[in-house]
């Protein structure tokens, strides 16, 4: 992810930011061109931009933003829709009435708008349900009730997020419950996105013979190999060719773990790179980084050449810290040839661009989930 400055005094400020530490001008994302923006009061609820590209334009504030304090992002002033276009994603949210939930929601909130800048940033249009009611992306944030556990799943468009994945201290004790390395709200959005852009990008297109080349075949029943990998585990030395043990259950399974740690590597990358971080060790032997990337070397090799020195870098400074590793994964080469047939995919879906404005219904049909790939983490 880039920087972002506070418009008004050039203050560096955060994409979750509400407001410039400084100035304390309200700060609002702006979707059509990805930008965070400095804004002044316009009076009648309105709010006019100081970003340069969009300087004087009026905006107003995301409902979401402006009455529940869960949201930053702004709505154009002419749209009739007082939701932004990730909160219109969003068909179910936890009940408000309850302690911590509407914590829970923020939480759920600010990883999701995160996994829809970088999708953005990839090129990914994100459809709505409003706009493709057979394909459409919807999210549900839902929690355990007595005798009904909720599964963190995606099934044709529909995300289940368990809130309980929001709770610091819960996903923890679930993470060491299930000898996890690492598991994060957001790694969570990112492995679920990658179900959906399986059925999206994948199933049913020339790219499955690859697919099936690399990840096995998606044909095997999934509820069977599910059940398998809990009762037996992954098999011995999984290492040699998955990026996490999970990975082992289904070839599903193994292209969701690989795309979440895809946009992991590009959203670090990326981000290591606006902040201008670089590595020149006094030793030669160690691993560099340079800041800017040779003219045509912005291919995926590149890409890798980058992560390995940084995650060094990232575990190092981590464990100077007393954390555990910021990142601890080794990728094998043939998890790095999976990698990079996500980013073949990716990269033939379409070019970079801004988040689209999508038009949507604050208010749609609730969708029946089902049961048809209930994954653990990402």
């Amino acid at each position: 992810m880039k920087t972002f400055h506070c418009n008004h005094c050039n203050q560096l400020v955060f994409f979750e930011n509400f407001r410039c530490e400084r100035c304390e001008s309200l700060l609002g994302f702006i979707p059509e061109i990805a930008e965070i923006s400095a804004f002044e009061d316009a009076g009648d609820g309105l709010w006019r931009s100081r970003h340069p590209e969009h300087r004087d334009t009026l905006y107003k504030r995301c409902h979401n933003y402006e009455v529940e304090k869960v949201c930053n992002w702004m709505v154009p002033a002419e749209s009739t829709d007082p939701l932004c276009h990730a909160c219109r994603l969003t068909h179910t949210i936890p009940n408000l009435g309850v302690a911590n939930r509407r914590y829970y929601w923020f939480r759920l909130e600010a990883a999701k708008r995160r996994l829809l800048y970088t999708l953005g940033a990839l090129g990914l249009r994100v459809e709505s349900r409003q706009d493709n009611p057979k394909t459409g992306l919807q999210f549900k944030f839902l929690e355990d009730k007595r005798g009904k556990r909720v599964l963190t799943g995606h099934d044709r468009g529909l995300i289940t997020m368990n809130i309980a994945e929001a709770d610091d201290a819960q996903r923890e004790r679930v993470r060491l419950a299930m000898g996890e390395p690492y598991r994060t709200l957001l790694g969570h959005f990112r492995h679920e996105i990658g179900h959906y852009y399986f059925d999206r990008l994948v199933a049913n297109t020339p790219w499955i013979t690859g697919f099936r080349k690399l990840f096995g075949d998606e044909r095997a029943n999934y509820r069977e190999a599910l059940a398998k990998h809990y009762k037996d585990g992954a098999p011995p030395h999984w290492g040699k060719s998955f990026v996490s043990a999970y990975a082992t259950t289904h070839p599903w399974e193994d292209w969701a773990e690989t795309w979440a740690h895809y946009l992991h590597i590009v959203d670090t990358v990326d981000t290591a790179m606006a902040c201008g971080v670089a590595l020149m060790p006094g030793n030669s032997l160690d691993p560099t980084l340079a800041v800017e990337v040779p003219p045509g070397e912005a291919t995926f090799d590149h890409l890798m050449k980058q992560w390995f020195p940084l995650t060094y870098a990232l575990n190092s400074l981590n464990r100077s810290l007393g954390m555990p590793d910021a990142y601890p994964f080794a990728l094998a080469p043939p998890v790095v040839e999976k990698l990079r047939f996500v980013d073949r995919v990716i990269a033939a879906a379409g070019h970079a661009q801004p988040l689209p404005e999508v038009v949507i219904e604050a208010v749609v049909k609730p969708v029946k989930p089902s049961a048809t790939r209930a994954n653990k983490h990402a």
